[in-house]
């Protein structure tokens, strides 16, 4: 389908856009073609698009808002990550962008949300330009052609990189901006040509939707499935080997980034991927590298000089440069994107401090604290040789993106834990081990993936766990596939142990201090799993 029916039409005049030139639900090589046509990308040698996104390259976080009304005032966690909008603002500023895309050409897209059905969105995205069309195209999942005929569209998108808000009129903070009206269930994204705030925007729909209004957890992670049918779910920060870990050719994804977490499945919310592209390899990350095809669409990236060969190794214009495609450029992706009950859980974090153990088994009131906490820590290395890592934590592995408070996530998970019996749930750390970053090495790859294998296979569920004082962190003694015992238990891998222990100290100490911000709101079983800081500290 292209040109719109009389329905289409009434319904672009309904939301106020008039006299436009609209195209429907071209395809992958319609929509490649139009950007060509307008010149506004190009080619690389394996036949994917490549376009730049212009002033940004990654998400704007201050300038994503939330209309502030009687639905969201007493729900919405308000503060640094969710910024108010106003509601009369919001018509004004709608107003603004419809007369905008009104007489222009434009390209609108029916599509999913959700591969469980039962918690199906149906979403209408009208853009601006071809490729963030294409973007959409490509990261949610694509109705059938019964299902269009016949489609609905509960929630709309409007994309226009091209309009530009006057903050001091528009309540804007500048002059791009992405903001939700959870009531008339409308998405406005303006100034931005960055399609990262397309996706992120559902998902922080969902985010709300699914935990506060179906019961279901909401998931920054990425999940795969067993020949057996055991789902496994990945958690972690960038840096953590959340991609690489996930990604097993003996396993089939189910999704690399959104999931939700069901009565009686865990489930996508999209039916593509979004895969950052910066040192790419066909030998590190041969799914994606592959997935790099007509139909795909690139962004940011430069070419060899001479060539169309993309130098994944170019971080000229960004670091974070991307690729969208669908899931089934993926070989081993499972469709429909839905698996069962998970079996394991997997919290990853790259503690430069050296103190957690590589594998450790966590109490549901531990799961609830580490999601929450969502630690990682990244090292501040510099050229002036500073080695001192720096800390991070990201509410449930993703504050950025929740809507509500962070307990409400990590008591859905912990009701889920206690409902769905037998779910196991592990903290691996990929950072370092013997010392702190600068001092010890960084842990074997290969360990961590044989210590992820015992857990997926059941090994770890037979073997003896002993206790690590302070952050009371059960680890396993042993483990098969070439992991060394004494690598299992941190403190003993320092030379100097009274250092580890004033360093584990600090840790805890940190852990405590940015828990001081949910505390509030926490039960009495979160709390009790905080690390306990030593009296000699």
């Amino acid at each position: 389908m292209s040109e719109p029916t009389d329905k289409g039409k009434q319904w672009l005049k309904s939301i106020g856009i008039n006299n436009s030139n609209s195209l429907w639900n071209l395809s992958a090589s319609e929509l490649t073609a139009e950007t060509l046509r307008l010149k506004q990308g190009v080619l690389n040698d394996t036949g994917a698009l490549a376009v730049d996104t212009g002033e940004f390259t990654g998400r704007s976080p201050k300038d994503k808002f939330i209309v502030l009304d009687d639905k969201t005032k007493d729900v919405i966690w308000w503060g640094d990550v969710n910024f108010k909008f106003d509601s009369a603002k919001f018509d004004a500023l709608y107003n603004k962008m419809v007369n905008y895309l009104s007489g222009k050409q434009i390209y609108v897209r029916d599509s999913f949300a959700c591969a469980d059905k039962k918690f199906r969105l149906s979403i209408r995205v009208v853009t601006e330009f071809p490729w963030s069309n294409l973007f959409a195209n490509n990261l949610f999942i694509r109705p059938t052609k019964e299902e269009t005929s016949s489609f609905n569209p509960e929630w709309t998108i409007l994309n226009a990189p091209g309009f530009h808000a006057v903050a001091a009129d528009d309540g804007t903070r500048q002059h791009n901006f992405t903001i939700l009206d959870l009531t008339k269930k409308v998405v406005l994204i303006g100034g931005s040509g960055y399609t990262g705030e397309i996706k992120k925007s559902i998902f922080t729909l969902l985010n709300y939707i699914l935990p506060h209004e179906k019961g279901v957890l909401s998931m920054h992670c990425s999940t795969n499935v067993g020949k057996k049918g055991d789902t496994a779910i990945f958690f972690g920060l960038s840096g953590t080997g959340k991609t690489t870990l996930s990604a097993d050719p003996n396993r089939g994804l189910i999704g690399d980034d959104e999931h939700g977490w069901a009565e009686k499945t865990i489930f996508n919310f999209e039916g593509g991927c979004y895969a950052k592209c910066v040192n790419l390899s066909a030998e590190k990350e041969p799914e994606i590298y592959g997935a790099i095809k007509e139909g795909a669409l690139l962004e940011n990236v430069r070419f060899l000089p001479g060539t169309k060969k993309v130098n994944f190794d170019d971080i000229s214009v960004t670091e974070n440069t991307r690729v969208a495609y669908p899931i089934n450029f993926i070989n081993n992706a499972v469709e429909p994107s839905v698996g069962g009950i998970p079996k394991n859980i997997f919290f990853l974090t790259c503690d430069a401090f050296g103190v957690l153990p590589p594998i450790s088994k966590l109490t549901a009131g531990q799961t609830m604290y580490h999601f929450i906490s969502g630690y990682t820590a990244k090292v501040a290395g510099t050229e002036m040789g500073i080695t001192e890592p720096t800390l991070t934590f990201s509410a449930c592995f993703g504050k950025a993106f929740l809507p509500l408070h962070p307990t409400k996530y990590a008591e859905l998970m912990g009701k889920k834990l206690k409902e769905d019996k037998g779910v196991n749930v592990w903290l691996v750390n990929t950072g370092w081990t013997g010392g702190s970053y600068g001092v010890g090495n960084r842990m074997k790859l290969s360990h961590t993936r044989a210590l992820i294998t015992a857990a997926l296979n059941g090994e770890l569920e037979k073997v003896k766990f002993e206790t690590l004082p302070v952050f009371n962190l059960a680890f396993p003694t042993s483990c098969s596939g070439g992991v060394p015992s004494e690598i299992l238990n941190p403190r003993n891998t320092w030379k100097n142990q009274d250092a580890y222990d004033a360093k584990a100290n600090e840790l805890a100490k940190a852990f405590v201090k940015n828990f001081q911000q949910y505390a509030s709101a926490a039960n009495e079983e979160i709390m009790a799993a905080a690390p306990k800081v030593t009296v000699s500290a």
